[in-house]
């Protein structure tokens, strides 16, 4: 799975999670370990990810950063959590403070929801009022995804990032600025355009006429760009399927392996892996649910997966390999059924002993 698919599948998962998450430490837990994973940094190893980290300020001793990043033994992205319910300006001051106290570069303040990366474009060494790169998990496009990979383990590179920084900082400064006058034109803006069509005075009868206009013609402008792409699609699409006529096309798997599948059967190994040998042990997906299996055999199920995007439950068999289905929150809760999974083989142990 690249990185662009960890993302969107993570993102699919936050709305299902938000209900469970009452305090911040379960923000922290929940929401931003996961996305500091999928950025490819070992949350569980302080050499790499130094949960409360001291940023002494001043005569003030043990100011502590909820978390850092570090390189080298020296920390590049400072990292604030709050609740995910709560907004993120009021607390902009507390990340001012700590950033001039260390060697670190970036700064990150997120809820969950919304990631704001900061970097000292404006003054050396003391962090910017805004942020140069900001998006919302649940809502995130292409290109910030694209942006993100930036800041992953893998490519993390301290120079390229402060070089390409200002450019994306003013980029999305000049898109804010230009999405606000797509929708309400200013009068300069307005004024502007019509000195260069209109032959007379442009009065204030004028500028209000131009004004209309002008909204019009970037609603034009941005729906006549929509149709194109969609033109452009469909044939595609067209001339796609009649290359393929001539020979038919195979159906499509409707069977889709999640990742919450794909852990939940790493789980189950590793709850078994004093039991039997891991290498007996197998997942088969089918549309309806994902069966765990000892041998690769249909009849002897160790237990299923129902996950779906509002609901996980896991079932358990008994000895007449009849199955209870139970309503889980977490993949966690998969180890509070380690008996059932474990007693599941020892029924199929005394079959083959019998």
């Amino acid at each position: 799975m690249d990185f662009k698919d960890e993302i969107q599948q993570f993102a699919k998962r936050v709305d299902r999670l938000l209900p469970q998450i009452k305090t911040e430490e379960a923000t922290k837990t929940s929401l931003i370990m996961p996305f500091l994973r999928i950025l490819g940094y070992d949350v569980f190893d302080p050499f790499e990810v130094h949960p409360e980290f001291v940023a002494d300020i001043g005569i003030k001793k043990g100011e502590k950063v909820d978390y850092a990043i570090l390189k080298d033994d020296k920390p590049v992205i400072l990292i604030e959590c709050k609740h995910y319910a709560d907004g993120l300006d009021p607390h902009n001051s507390q990340l001012f403070r700590y950033f001039h106290t260390t060697e670190a570069k970036f700064s990150l303040l997120t809820n969950g929801l919304e990631y704001r990366f900061y970097t000292d474009l404006v003054t050396p060494n003391k962090m910017d009022e805004k942020p140069f790169f900001e998006f919302k998990i649940t809502e995130m496009r292409d290109n910030e995804i694209a942006e993100l990979r930036k800041f992953h383990k893998a490519v993390f590179d301290l120079e390229s990032i402060s070089n390409t920084a200002s450019d994306l900082k003013f980029f999305n400064e000049i898109k804010i600025l230009i999405n606000a006058e797509i929708h309400n034109p200013n009068e300069e803006f307005v004024r502007y355009f019509a000195r260069q069509v209109y032959p007379g005075l442009v009065t204030a009868k004028v500028l209000d006429q131009f004004t209309t206009l002008t909204k019009k013609v970037f609603t034009q402008i941005v729906n006549d760009q929509i149709s194109e792409r969609l033109k452009s699609a469909l044939k595609k699409e067209t001339e796609t399927t009649a290359e393929l006529a001539p020979a038919p096309a195979e159906p499509e798997s409707l069977i889709i392996t999640t990742q919450e599948e794909i852990d939940g059967f790493l789980i189950v190994k590793s709850i078994l892996r004093k039991e039997v040998e891991v290498g007996r042990i197998y997942m088969r997906d089918t549309q309806s649910y994902c069966g765990v299996l000892l041998d690769d055999n249909n009849r002897r199920p160790i237990c299923r997966f129902y996950f779906t995007a509002n609901r996980l439950r896991i079932g358990l068999f008994d000895k007449d390999k009849k199955e209870t289905k139970h309503d889980i929150q977490s993949l966690d809760d998969i180890y509070n059924f380690s008996e059932e999974i474990v007693q599941s083989i020892g029924y199929y142990d005394k079959e083959r002993a019998a």
